[in-house]
């Protein structure tokens, strides 16, 4: 799948009577990884899925940008943008409790044409990768909350979109997994794919993983970090982190800069 990229302009959403986006914009360009901070309620959900396309904006739009082309997709629903290359991760659980890890996976794959058995395999596959391997077999109803966070990460994974929309992915994943966790997309930026990512509040640790940040404030974005500003090794941000133990926290090999 080629590179993806990402523009959006003037995008307004009221909600409840309060304008939670006021012609917020933004630029989402190949390989990188951006974090997207903000207080509780500013309207981070708002605006992934505004991007993912599972809300519809009142005002402005998204394209996607492929080999040059410009491509509008504001009218687009969320399946469209899928088959384009566009992962989407929703902070609320969205497994399928009834079906077993294996299945939930192999049910995707199904519907982007695989064949059932070559998807079983590659199903799989990708859950011993992220250490899951020995949960294939079991329902998700069964899995603890941070296995349950794994699998919906893996799934999404799997379909290897060229630009992921994740809405808190470290909650709920222990230090290990979080860790897990950045290394992939670290891995997959250096693919030239590109990852838009949501931190609670004012963010933290994993926000260290980021070529970028930006900061949702009254309806609007700003940037208020990059990774080359100078700062922390590698190798000691990723210490931090460990001793660190939190949930949320993340290393990346290419930040050199603590953007909190």
């Amino acid at each position: 799948m080629s590179p993806l990229a990402l523009e959006a302009r003037g995008l307004v959403k009221t909600l409840g009577g309060r304008r939670v986006l006021d012609g917020a914009g933004l630029e989402l360009r190949p390989g990188e990884i951006v974090g997207l901070s903000g207080a509780n309620g500013a309207g981070k959900t708002t605006l992934l899925r505004i991007l993912a396309g599972s809300l519809a904006a009142e005002a402005g739009e998204v394209l996607l940008r492929e080999d040059g082309v410009r491509i509008p997709v504001s009218r687009e629903p969320l399946h469209e943008r899928a088959r384009r290359g566009l992962g989407y991760l929703p902070q609320e659980p969205s497994a399928f409790l009834g079906l077993s890890a294996s299945e939930n996976l192999a049910a995707v794959l199904e519907l982007r044409g695989r064949p059932r058995r070559a998807a079983r395999l590659e199903a799989e596959r990708a859950l011993a990768e992220h250490g899951l391997g020995a949960l294939a077999s079991q329902r998700v109803a069964t899995l603890s909350g941070g296995e349950r966070r794994r699998l919906e990460l893996a799934r999404l994974l799997v379909t290897a979109p060229a630009l992921l929309l994740l809405d808190e992915p470290f909650r709920g994943l222990d230090r290990e997994a979080a860790a897990a966790l950045a290394g992939r997309l670290r891995a997959l930026a250096g693919e030239g794919r590109t990852t838009f990512f949501s931190e609670h509040a004012h963010g933290g640790r994993a926000l260290e993983l980021c070529d970028r940040t930006l900061e949702l404030s009254d309806g609007r974005l700003v940037e208020i970090g990059g990774a080359r500003m100078a700062a922390p090794s590698v190798e000691r941000a990723e210490a931090s982190l460990r001793a660190e133990g939190s949930a949320l926290g993340a290393p990346r090999a290419r930040a050199e800069a603590s953007l909190i």
